[in-house]
């Protein structure tokens, strides 16, 4: 009985430690699909930087970014069941998971930069970060993600008709292949790793993205018409397992809720800067910056609303949204 017991003790001694061990060090992996660099990548090691600090390095964020681990829709599953512990994603690859996504992403929704700050800063960014806990996945913080407007390789886009019959890369959403075919567009849903390959080839004609991406990804190299349509301001989101989340201890996820909102900041800093950045460079690589009539393009996006908001939850939430001073 006494050796038995002391086995126990030995066992139940161990087990602490490994218990200990493990309480003093944790290392997250974060996924991202932009390089090394870039605001969103940034603004995740910022994060990281916050939780070390806070916990004198025990707690790391592994920033595993450049698509690495996949494209955004792949990422979302892994880090649903634990493979991948935090994901930076834009709104839209969330659409069809997470309803309430869907409403940020609704073409020219947002009035402002501004506007879209208030909003996700306040009672309905909480309101839908919460929506992605039954989903296997905790809502964090919203990121910056600019302006989004449409680039050719041949033809410019100078008006809405010009968009009749275009095979245009869109994220992988139902809700942006009904926004591109309003638009007149042909959608063709890709992962963004292969849309320089596909412009490059003529699989498509042209794609939609912000100043950065378009800048970073060197579509400009390929597509050297930018038409500022600037149809959407749909923001980018950080989540982390639900798994991942409950192996953490309260304390320890009050500290990563509490760095993640604080790299929100730093994050639309980085985000300003680079906008400006990348729309300096790609001017000077002379791509054919093109203005167009906004309000055109917003008149054909009805159908999507129809299509889109019909549910009453999503309504309510579409006019609150709208309501945001």
């Amino acid at each position: 009985m006494k050796k038995i017991a002391g086995m126990l003790c030995v066992a139940m001694g161990l087990a602490f430690a490994g218990t200990a061990a493990q309480a003093q060090e944790i290392t997250l992996r974060s996924a991202d699909i932009h390089p090394d660099g870039y605001p969103t990548v940034d603004a995740v090691k910022y994060m990281g930087q916050l939780l070390s600090e806070r916990t004198n390095g025990r707690i790391k964020i592994e920033v595993m970014n450049n698509g690495a681990l996949g494209g955004e829709k792949d990422t979302i599953e892994q880090t649903r069941f634990g493979v991948i512990d935090m994901n930076r994603v834009n709104a839209a690859p969330f659409n069809n998971l997470v309803k309430e996504t869907m409403v940020l992403g609704m073409p020219f929704l947002f009035r402002s930069t501004e506007h879209m700050h208030k909003t996700v800063d306040g009672p309905i960014g909480d309101e839908i970060l919460a929506a992605f806990e039954p989903h296997g996945l905790v809502g964090l913080a919203f990121y910056d993600s600019g302006a989004r407007s449409f680039y050719t390789t041949e033809k410019p886009i100078e008006k809405l008709a010009d968009l009749k019959g275009l095979k245009i890369r869109v994220q992988q959403s139902d809700l942006w292949i009904a926004m591109m075919q309003a638009f007149g567009a042909n959608p063709t849903p890709m992962p963004m790793g292969e849309v320089y390959s596909s412009l490059e080839t003529g699989v498509v004609d042209g794609a939609e993205n912000n100043w950065p991406s378009y800048e970073s990804a060197r579509h400009f190299e390929v597509a050297k018409n930018y038409s500022l349509t600037e149809h959407s301001l749909n923001p980018e989101i950080l989540v982390i397992s639900k798994m991942s989340w409950d192996k953490l201890s309260p304390e320890d996820q009050t500290l990563l809720r509490q760095a993640a909102k604080d790299s929100v900041g730093k994050m639309r800093e980085l985000w300003s800067a680079r906008e400006k950045a990348s729309e300096e460079k790609v001017r000077a690589a002379g791509s054919n910056v093109i203005k167009v009539n906004k309000e055109e393009f917003s008149a054909a996006m009805g159908p999507v609303y129809d299509q889109f908001v019909s549910d009453p939850k999503l309504k309510d939430l579409l006019e609150r949204v709208k309501a945001v001073k």
